[in-house]
């Protein structure tokens, strides 16, 4: 299947796309190339093969959850340049003076 001009004109109009003479050639053979492309691997026989539901045999790789210790409050803020209390302390940004 070849895409005519006035196709590739119109997939151009249909996605609010203007182009050159020139670019609407060359848009023209990569489209078609891609078709054929396309036509080619329609032709390949699949009958025997499964389609492909999940890339891990349904199996999910998960790491096992652990408990750890998290930072305190202190530890967390301590290469801050400004905090207090455990807290950031950040410039106002919003209201004026």
């Amino acid at each position: 299947m070849a895409l005519s001009r006035e196709e590739v004109l119109n997939v151009a109009k249909l996605a609010r796309l203007k182009f050159s003479e020139k670019e609407i050639e060359k848009f023209q053979v990569d489209l078609n190339s891609i078709l054929d492309y396309i036509d080619m691997l329609n032709e390949v026989d699949i009958s025997g093969i499964e389609p492909l539901t999940n890339v891990n045999k349904g199996v999910n790789n998960l790491r096992e959850d652990v408990v750890i210790e998290s930072l305190g409050d202190i530890e967390a803020v301590s290469n801050a340049p400004v905090s207090s209390g455990g807290t950031f302390i950040v410039p106002k940004v919003v209201g004026g003076e």
